[in-house]
């Protein structure tokens, strides 16, 4: 049996392999916190947890009011 794994931690890859892979791309507008919650079945502040440490990462961009969406890294220095 695999070791447990926090079910934020399991949102935080799969968003960051939806982005590695290009199936988000830069300026792509995530699903509210609400819908992420309903998907993956689980509360908002988990949901939360894993886009506030991408957005940390650099990977997402919190724009208040408006959403989360996929920053455009081609524009970050390496």
């Amino acid at each position: 049996m695999a070791p447990y794994e926090p079910l934020w931690r399991r949102i935080r890859r799969e968003i960051q392999a939806k982005v590695d892979a290009g199936i988000l791309k830069p300026g792509d507008k995530l699903p509210t916190t609400k819908e992420l919650a309903e998907q993956y079945e689980t509360s908002g502040v988990t949901v939360r947890k894993a886009i506030d440490l991408l957005i940390e990462a650099g990977i997402l961009e919190g724009r208040q009011g408006v959403g989360v969406f996929v920053a455009d890294t081609s524009t970050r220095d390496s």
